[in-house]
């Protein structure tokens, strides 16, 4: 058996700010996959795999609801004792989806009633996925908004107007000599979800760090999905400066501390832009460029990955 396969996903605009309802803009990234896989002998990773499947398993039996969403438990249980495990490329903590493509193919394979990619897909239907999603990968992450997983279920860009208004939208088109880049960079550790939005629940009790999430990170957030979505690139690149510069100042537990440095010098020379990806604390880090030369040169001994030209 080998499922359909289900990409990572990379959320370009409104880590953390989708929290508190900013703007956020997310795209299938195919570069990495997974598809449940079937087999009699499992090799190390996989028996962890399929470890991690039956855990699921049990949890998905908790959450069952006429109201909410019904899965074939002995289906999946009986898969499961069969040798089932996710087969993936896509790498566990570095923000760009791993479990929301497990969620995907779990929820496409052995969901009752399931919305499918085919049919008319409403606001209404979409808000009633990322519920499900959200749902079912609170058991990785303890909270989860569901974005990852329904990015993954419909290969879709996903635009966020606020937490009630989701829809599929569509991306400029790439100029595939464009000098201009979005790239990942590879900070060579990996990040844990649930202890990074710890730390911004707690920043979050403090007057100052909500007003600078209000005025500036949500602010230079939304116009980012704005401009991006227009193509308007100029206007673009202005505001994740200042991003780039607001989480440097704001998130710095976030970003590996190896990696400040190299922030700084992205802001102060404009050879590049970072921000997070995800939520921090290791994994990917992205990167903005008007020019992807510039930036290699300026980034020598790390490894670029472009992910979208302008």
């Amino acid at each position: 058996m080998k499922g359909p396969l289900f990409y990572s996903k990379i959320l370009l605009f409104g880590e953390y700010g989708i929290i508190k309802d900013s703007k956020g803009l997310s795209i299938p990234y195919n570069f990495f996959k997974g598809a449940l896989k079937k087999e009699e002998s499992l090799s190390a990773e996989a028996r962890k795999s399929n470890e991690s499947l039956k855990k699921f398993s049990s949890y998905l039996s908790t959450i069952q609801s006429d109201d909410l969403v019904r899965f074939d438990i002995g289906l999946l249980d009986a898969d499961i004792a069969e040798g089932m495990y996710f087969d993936s490329s896509i790498p566990q903590g570095y923000g760009i989806g791993s479990s929301g493509a497990l969620v995907a193919a779990i929820y496409d394979k052995y969901a009752f009633n399931k919305i499918t990619v085919l049919e008319n897909l409403t606001r209404e239907k979409l808000l009633e996925l990322k519920a499900i999603f959200g749902t079912m990968e609170s058991f990785f992450h303890g909270k989860s908004s569901g974005l990852d997983p329904l990015n993954s279920y419909l290969s879709l860009p996903i635009l966020i107007n606020s937490k009630d208004n989701i829809e599929s939208t569509i991306l400029p088109s790439q100029h595939s000599k464009g000098k201009g880049a979005v790239f990942l960079l590879d900070s060579g550790m990996t990040g844990e979800t649930a202890p990074m939005v710890q730390i911004f629940m707690e920043q979050m009790k403090q007057e100052g760090f909500r007003n600078m999430i209000k005025d500036k990170f949500i602010k230079h957030t939304d116009a980012c999905v704005e401009h991006f979505l227009k193509g308007d690139i100029k206007s673009l690149f202005g505001h994740v400066k200042q991003l780039s510069h607001v989480v440097l100042d704001n998130f710095k537990p976030m970003i590996p501390a190896q990696f400040h440095a190299l922030w700084k010098k992205g802001i102060e020379t404009n050879d590049y832009y970072l921000k997070l990806c995800g939520s921090g604390g290791g994994g990917y880090i992205l990167g903005f460029t008007e020019d992807i030369d510039k930036a290699r040169k300026s980034l020598d001994g790390h490894n670029l990955e472009v992910v979208y030209n302008f």
